[in-house]
């Protein structure tokens, strides 16, 4: 299985931002609150989880993949409240 390697304080900074607590965000990107956590509070290394993971991660988040890994840069918007989701069947919340 191939991982990839997340930087806990951009994941917790943009979570916060976007207004999700963990359980939002675990229902959402189909991880658990514990496994949230442990991504978050990995504050002597980088957390790390599947590629399929942070793919959803960075969904849920509105952000590139790149930005959860440390490979670009957080910007202003990155850390701004989530854009309204323009799914229609409800399922978003």
């Amino acid at each position: 299985m191939t991982t990839q390697s997340i930087q806990p304080s951009v994941l917790k900074d943009i979570r916060k931002a976007r207004k999700l607590g963990r359980p939002k965000l675990a229902k959402l990107s189909g991880l658990t609150e514990r496994q949230l956590a442990r991504l978050e509070g990995a504050a002597t290394m980088r957390g790390d989880l599947p590629v399929a993971a942070l793919s959803a991660l960075a969904q849920v988040l509105q952000v590139p993949e790149a930005v959860l890994t440390g490979d670009l840069p957080v910007t202003a918007d990155d850390l701004q409240p989530a854009r309204k989701s323009t799914c229609s069947s409800g399922c978003c919340g």
